[in-house]
């Protein structure tokens, strides 16, 4: 009997952003090998612990696996969502793993794992199809998942300048809310094909009209597909150089002061 397993979400967004009204995707997770150097998952000796396991969980593959601190507990990855499952596969759980350490603080495991897993992801997108405001030497680097007729997105996108004079540049993903077929997922698309994108993506956030075309080559149903799957649920989703997702608006200087805290805590727990 195949088994199903149902992530709970449980987190209230922030006020200044805009909701996702076209629901979030089904959640699997992951945990490292327990071997010192595995091999390829094409190769994975046949008593390997993740290829075991692997085989009893539906749809799961061995790379999706790891091993977590916890004797017995495997990690289980789908995107950047995470979930627990024990060693006979008889038990999972969902959840945020944390570490007690002799400093007295309590390391949050899963949420580091969720960041890395991110910023994997992310990286594996070109900038050349991102839009991109800002300098490449800029001192901060920002990926935002935006939907063209969020009004926090437009707030957001009307202090590019803002921004940019605090170092901080901004890469843009299409996140439309409203899903595919929807006007702002069309919006999105011809903002794409426009000759000149950043320019039809801020028209576009001004409400002001733009040449409504498509084009084969547009990103928008991959954007949108991999918001959900690092766990964008409004926009805009803010994706921070440490793989921190900030999910909803943040000003200029209110976002720079997030981002040094960010990043200190980081290099602290390091």
């Amino acid at each position: 009997m195949k088994v199903r397993f149902v992530l709970l979400c449980a987190t209230l967004l922030p006020l200044m952003a805009c909701g996702d009204s076209a629901g979030a995707a089904a959640e699997t997770a992951s945990a490292p090998a327990a071997k010192p150097a595995p091999a390829p998952a094409t190769q994975l000796a046949a008593d390997d612990p993740r290829a075991l396991l692997a085989a009893k969980i539906p749809g799961a593959k061995p790379e999706d696996l790891r091993a977590t601190p916890v004797p017995g507990v495997f990690e289980l990855v789908h995107g950047a969502d995470i979930s627990y499952i024990t060693s006979d596969a008889k038990y999972v759980f969902a959840g945020d793993l944390y570490q007690i350490t002799t400093r007295g603080d309590f390391p949050n495991l899963s949420e580091s794992r969720r960041q890395q897993l991110r910023l994997a992801q992310l990286a594996a997108i070109p900038e050349s199809e991102m839009l991109i405001f800002g300098p490449a030497d800029a001192k901060h680097t920002i990926t935002v998942f935006t939907d063209v007729d969020c009004p926090w997105c437009r707030k957001l996108h009307s202090q590019i300048a803002d921004y940019n004079k605090l170092g901080i540049r901004v890469r843009y993903l299409f996140f439309p809310r409203t899903g595919p077929d929807t006007e702002s997922w069309y919006k999105a698309e011809a903002v794409w094909c426009a000759k000149d994108r950043n320019k039809a993506l801020t028209l576009a956030k001004e409400d002001k009209p733009i040449e409504m075309k498509r084009c084969p080559d547009a990103p928008v149903k991959r954007d949108y597909e991999l918001g959900h799957q690092l766990g964008v649920t409004g926009t805009p989703g803010i994706v921070l150089e440490n793989g921190e997702l900030v999910p909803g608006y943040l000003g200029p200087q209110d976002l720079l002061a997030h981002i040094k805290t960010s990043l200190a805590a980081a290099q602290q727990s390091n």
